[in-house]
C-alpha cells in the first residue's frame, strides 16, 4: 500500500467499514472481510480523502453562517452593532456605554468584526467602528427563507386538518 494516500476511515476486524460513501452523514457501510481487493481499498481511500476535501471547501459558507448567528447571539454584541449602524463611533466611545472594561467591548467588536457584522477603520489613533449592512440582510434573508418555509408547513397542516373535518360529516 502506498504511503501518500492518507488512512481513511477503515476499521480491522471481523468487518471493514467506511463511513460516508454509500450512505447519509453518521451511517457506515459495512463489507465482509476479503470483499475488497487492497488495490480497490487504497482507491477508496483516496476517493474518501477527495470527497472530505471538497466537503471542507464547502465548510466556509456555513462557518460564516455560523459566526454571524453566533455575534447576534450576545445581548451586549447587538448593541454595540445598533450603535455602529446608527453612527460610526470609536471602540473608545462604544465602550462608554457599558459596565465593562475597554478590552472587554474591544473583544466583543473583534467577534462583530469576524462575523463581518461590522468593519473598523483607522483614523489616526482611533479605531472606527461602522456596521456592515449586506452581511446583516444575509442573515435577514435566510431567516426569511425559514420563515417561509415554516409558513408553508402550517399552510399544509392546516390543508390536512380541514381536509380531516370534510370526512368526520
Amino acid at each position: 500500500m502506498s504511503s501518500a494516500v492518507p488512512a481513511a476511515p477503515y476499521v480491522d476486524g471481523p468487518a471493514r467499514s467506511f463511513a460516508g460513501l454509500t450512505r447519509g452523514w453518521g451511517q457506515s457501510a459495512t463489507v465482509p472481510r476479503g470483499w475488497l481487493s487492497p488495490s480497490l481499498l487504497v482507491a477508496l481511500r483516496a476517493v474518501t480523502a477527495l470527497t472530505y476535501n471538497h466537503m471542507v471547501v464547502d465548510r466556509p459558507l456555513e462557518n460564516e453562517i455560523d459566526q454571524i448567528f453566533q455575534a447576534l447571539a450576545d445581548a451586549t454584541r447587538r448593541d454595540i452593532l445598533v450603535r455602529a449602524i446608527e453612527q460610526e463611533q470609536s471602540v473608545s466611545a462604544l465602550a462608554r456605554h457599558y459596565d465593562m472594561s475597554f478590552a472587554a467591548v474591544q473583544k466583543h467588536v473583534a467577534v462583530l468584526e469576524r462575523a463581518a457584522l461590522v468593519g473598523k477603520q483607522r483614523r489616526g489613533r482611533e479605531q472606527i467602528v461602522h456596521g456592515n449592512a449586506s452581511t446583516l440582510r444575509r442573515a435577514t434573508a435566510l431567516l426569511d427563507t425559514y420563515d417561509q418555509l415554516w409558513i408553508q408547513r402550517a399552510i399544509n397542516i392546516a390543508d390536512v386538518l380541514a381536509g380531516e373535518e370534510g370526512d368526520l360529516t
